[in-house]
């Protein structure tokens, strides 16, 4: 603490960025300031004032380091980079980090092209978006390029004139007028260009008039393939203009408008992008774990990270909350779009009504999500902690292992070991068994090897359940007592149609409900063990079976052993075939299939 306040004396009285850190090294926080003296000692001053989240993180702080900058909005710029960089675990992140789709429309070309783009560059060429739905930006150029033969080469043209390079297959299928050849109607071709800004500005209802009168000629002529194909591309432009429907009073004006609801500790930011006065798209962002922060600080992280990103920025970006360093915030925007940009917070009037709109569907989804996550965490968390009372465990069991035994009549005797982490099933920790000690029909025997392989490797579990009743319990017991281990131990026994029916310990049995999440908890670990140990079986039965059955076959060479497993697929379907079917396997004759059916008929 003592060299925290030597480095709080020497803080500089001007702009910049500071990173605190905690013992580790680990940037955990970073922030901006106008002053760097009076921001970063405030954190280290009196707590009242502060709220939950500056307490839990002050007590991590172990050092800081700062970035002296020119002015606040470099300090906005860097503070953005080294969140986006670094990701501290105090800053509210944008972790959806998402790239949309836009229409570009290559003006700055002499021949333009209508291309989909990713990322918004100032070229002078003019970009529709962004839009949600990749689908329906794909439907979207597939009818302009059928409407309009305008070019979709990257070539030069002037090079491909002075050369009298030969024009592509489109040009001769007429999907392009074929600038190239320098014989073309530039007017005409301007004209196009102009048609499909107009459309793409949700100006589409002379190109649906087009189409239907395409269609209408196409049935009359039977041609009812085109006729339906001309109809599903009028459906798809329709959609697309159904989607732009609500028109707002500023009809020339790009904005985005942002609403914020949020619960205990969540939060659900709503987007909708209107570009000249029509819905575009819309967009949904979740925050978790924002307790003690207000709307304001979760407004203002996501504005300046969503929009350090490639994405368009509006002229006019209107929000439902006031939030912090809004001129500062203006700056950054307007520098990065190279003109000016406006943030608002309406208090009445039509952008007012708009924005609650566009919070009530924040609201929708935020209740959408918590009910998810409710269901989920009740299928997970939820259960262990149900779990944890009804086997009056002495904590919650965060780590599970459940095992299982797989043979028949002794024979590829294997175990199989599936573990679940905090409720959920955690594949990389899964483990396979080979039995060795065991080579009669002995699943206790089997249970018990397997289980002292496992254990003598520590990172005790928290509970183990074994595939079974009492018996597998009591030969458990055995094995933990031997190696001065104490870890409760369940059986999952089923009913007489196989299902799973409930627990079972030495001294208690329980029965579960079944419409419970506590049964489906305890049934999807049973089928998970039971499936994993059986395929591991299968997979070494099958293995041994082609390494010996086959080769045991007269004039059953590698090769036709290859080829009959090839065609057949499994040992069970070459053992039911027909000579004639035997037969008919690459490199078979009736000799050897004759000697293939006989041996299986013998044994």
């Amino acid at each position: 603490m003592r060299q925290l306040r030597e480095k709080l004396k020497k803080l500089p009285d001007l702009p910049g960025v500071y990173l605190m850190k905690d013992s580790k090294g680990n940037i955990i926080y970073v922030g901006k300031a106008i002053s760097l003296k009076n921001r970063v000692r405030q954190y280290f001053q009196s707590s009242k004032n502060h709220s939950q989240k500056v307490v839990s993180m002050v007590k991590n702080i172990s050092d800081f380091e700062y970035i002296i900058t020119d002015s606040e909005l470099e300090a906005l710029i860097l503070e953005c980079n080294l969140i986006k960089k670094h990701k501290p675990k105090y800053n509210i992140l944008l972790r959806d980090d998402k790239t949309y789709p836009y229409i570009k429309v290559t003006l700055n070309e002499k021949y333009p092209r209508v291309l989909k783009v990713r990322k918004i560059q100032k070229d002078k060429a003019k970009y529709f978006g962004p839009y949600t739905n990749t689908t329906a930006v794909n439907d979207t150029l597939e009818i302009i390029r059928n409407l309009y033969p305008i070019r979709t080469c990257s070539l030069d043209i002037q090079k491909a004139i002075s050369k009298k390079q030969r024009p592509c297959l489109n040009f001769y299928i007429k999907k392009c007028l074929g600038p190239c050849t320098g014989n073309i109607d530039d007017k005409k071709y301007e004209k196009m260009v102009d048609d499909i800004i107009a459309f793409l500005s949700g100006k589409g209802e002379n190109i649906i008039k087009t189409l239907k009168d395409e269609m209408k000629e196409a049935s009359l002529n039977l041609q009812f393939e085109k006729a339906a194909s001309i109809r599903d591309r009028i459906k798809s432009l329709e959609e697309i203009l159904e989607k732009q429907k609500i028109t707002f009073t500023q009809s020339d004006l790009d904005q985005d408008v942002i609403g914020i609801e949020k619960s205990l500790d969540e939060a659900c930011i709503q987007i909708f992008f209107i570009r000249e006065g029509k819905i575009v798209g819309r967009e949904h962002f979740i925050f978790e774990g924002i307790l003690n922060s207000d709307e304001g600080e979760i407004l203002s992280s996501f504005i300046k990270q969503f929009y350090s990103s490639d994405v368009f920025i509006p002229k006019e970006i209107i929000l439902d909350h006031d939030i912090e360093d809004s001129s500062v915030i203006m700056s950054f925007l307007s520098s990065k779009k190279g003109q000016k940009v406006n943030i608002k917070v309406p208090k009445k009037g039509d952008k007012k009504e708009l924005v609650e709109l566009v919070r009530k569907n924040a609201k929708e989804y935020l209740e959408k999500f918590s009910q998810t996550k409710k269901v989920k965490f009740e299928k997970t968390v939820g259960a262990i902690e149900v779990l944890k009372e009804m086997l009056n465990l002495e904590k919650i069991p965060t780590r599970i292992e459940a095992f299982d035994i797989s043979n028949i009549q002794g024979v590829d005797s294997v175990g199989a070991m599936v573990v679940i982490t905090n409720g959920k099933k955690d594949k990389k920790e899964y483990r396979r068994f080979k039995i060795n000690s065991v080579d009669t029909p002995n699943d206790y025997k089997s249970m018990q090897e397997i289980l002292y392989r496992r254990l003598k490797k520590g990172n005790y579990p928290d509970l183990l359940l074994l595939d079974g009743g009492k018996g597998h319990v009591s030969c458990a017991k055995e094995v933990l007592k031997d190696l001065g281990i104490d870890i409760p131990v369940w059986g999952m026994y089923k009913d007489d149609k196989h299902k799973t029916k409930g627990l079972v310990s030495l001294d208690k049995e329980i029965n579960l409900d079944k419409s419970s999440n506590i049964y489906k908890f305890i049934s999807s670990i049973q089928e998970e063990v039971h499936n994993f140990a059986l395929t591991y079986h299968r997979s070494l039965r099958e293995k041994n079976l082609k390494k010996s059955i086959l080769d045991d076959i007269p004039s059953i060479g590698d090769k036709r052993k290859n080829n009959l497993l090839k065609h057949f697929k499994t040992i069970e379907n070459i053992k039911n075939a027909s000579i004639e079917e035997l037969e008919k396997v690459e490199g078979m004759n009736s000799i050897s299939a004759k000697n293939v059916y006989e041996f299986f008929r013998k044994r």
